[in-house]
């Protein structure tokens, strides 16, 4: 289907503003993120400390309003990098699978 924007993504990401739950692999417990935009295939997160490309990396997005559905997936880093404005690193991640919350 042709696409009238710039956007060449498989899949469009939609911007988000709400907390993420993460625990990289090997981490000892969980830590709060910011969820900066999502698509079909990965996100993009707000975290305080840096987690190295290639980790896998646990993480709950719970539905603050009825705007973003509730997910609870593995990711992958691809891209970290400090972020622009303000304290923090920009985690780029694709999600490798989804788990059934209802098992």
């Amino acid at each position: 289907m042709p696409r009238d924007y710039d956007e060449k993504r498989d899949f469009i990401r939609v911007e988000v503003d709400c907390d993420i739950h993460f625990k990289p692999q090997g981490a000892g417990s969980e830590q709060i993120g910011r969820l900066a935009n999502l698509s079909g295939r990965g996100m993009m997160f707000i975290a305080a400390e840096e987690i190295p490309v290639d980790t896998p990396v646990e993480i709950r997005i719970a539905a603050e309003k009825q705007v973003t559905a509730p997910l609870h997936a593995m990711v992958r880093v691809v891209r970290m990098a400090k972020q622009r404005r303000g304290d923090g690193y920009e985690i780029g991640a694709i999600i490798t699978s989804v788990f059934d919350e209802n098992e």
